[in-house]
């Protein structure tokens, strides 16, 4: 049986949802070479039109612009293929335009409302003060967490994110 259906079989347990559980089991049951090249390399994220995307990200949030590059749909039409990162990170996200109605109806909703994206930074005050001097939009003031200062803001298209540091 393959390790994805070994670790889903424990769920019946009332642990099974903390993350040392979830990774202790992980551990035990996956392939320790499949394990080391695993990581998320990209998220997409569904937005209006590609520039104003990569101003918000590079220029309000500080994301590196790792690529743009013209690219295909896949009935052949243009468009761009677009990727930005924080500095410093291994996953990014991938900037895709929205492509007909079911599409544009998603933009700004990924996730139904939820806080889907997580930005964390060293300096959460000033992250915050620079936003806010931007333009960026806070739905939720700060506040402190046990697991540290918290905002909630609006990117480009809407979507919700939790701009997150230490306590």
């Amino acid at each position: 049986m393959p390790a994805r259906y070994a670790i889903g079989a424990h769920r019946a347990d009332p642990k099974a949802h903390s993350h040392a559980a979830v990774g202790a089991r992980a551990a035990s049951t996956t392939d320790p070479a499949y394990a080391a090249v695993v990581q998320i390399d990209l998220v997409a994220l569904i937005v209006d039109e590609y520039d104003s995307a990569i101003a918000f990200f590079t220029d309000v949030l500080g994301f590196d612009l790792v690529e743009d590059s013209p690219s295909l749909t896949n009935d052949g039409r243009p468009k761009r293929w677009v990727v930005v990162r924080p500095p410093g990170a291994q996953t990014g996200i991938l900037l895709a335009r929205a492509d007909g109605e079911q599409q544009r109806a998603a933009t700004g909703n990924q996730v139904a409302g939820r806080v889907g994206f997580f930005l964390r930074v060293d300096d959460f005050d000033a992250a915050y003060r620079r936003m806010a001097e931007a333009g960026v939009t806070f739905v939720r003031e700060p506040r402190t967490e046990p697991y540290g200062r918290v905002a909630v803001f609006l990117d480009i298209a809407g979507n919700r994110w939790d701009l997150l540091g230490s306590a």
